[in-house]
């Protein structure tokens, strides 16, 4: 006696198809964000991705480029992150020491209300540079997961530490320091 088999219904053919396909697609783009902790581990600094942003404050707008020849403290926040709030007295008081040293903290406010961030600025007392980012348009560029993240930008434009997280004494000590006696 003879079995028949029956034939593989097209949309199940289809759906296997369209999930190899994805799958080779995730694998050939590769993940930017391991890309850049790959490339820490191993010793290497990827160029931080280009930017422009309007400035929190309405005024005008300013690049990453602006800041070639410094080392950056490039922090990703918004005023409705806990976290944030926990790390900004921090980033400031780091601020005060590193403006003396040819660096800054570089706030950028993503995916957030205009007059909330203003008002986590008045209420944190923070005078390091803040930038807008409302779309949160650079999270993919930077391969961000969450908030806080930060990125150490060393003098030459390059990606020198991350951080996924808030920032503590330790990780500033040990990421920002060494790159404050690097030169151009």
């Amino acid at each position: 006696m003879r079995r028949l088999v029956a034939p593989i219904p097209i949309a199940v053919l289809c759906a296997v198809v369209a999930l190899l396909a994805l799958l080779a697609y995730g694998l050939a783009e590769g993940d930017p964000d391991r890309d850049v902790e790959q490339a820490l581990a191993s010793g290497e600094r990827e160029p931080a991705p280009e930017f422009e942003l309007p400035r929190l404050s309405g005024e005008g707008v300013a690049s990453l480029a602006d800041y070639r020849g410094q080392v950056v403290v490039l922090n990703f926040w918004a005023s409705w992150c806990v976290p944030c709030r926990d790390e900004s007295p921090l980033l400031q008081r780091w601020h005060r020491r590193l403006r003396k040293q040819d660096a800054t903290v570089l706030g950028v406010d993503a995916l957030d209300v205009t007059d909330d961030a203003r008002g986590f600025v008045a209420d944190y007392g923070l005078t390091y540079p803040m930038l807008r980012d409302g779309g949160g348009e650079l999270r993919e560029p930077f391969g961000m997961t969450g908030f806080p993240e930060t990125f150490v930008i060393d003098r030459q434009g390059r990606i020198a530490a991350v951080r996924r997280g808030p920032v503590d004494e330790r990780f500033m000590r040990q990421q920002v320091v060494p790159l404050l006696r690097e030169r151009t």
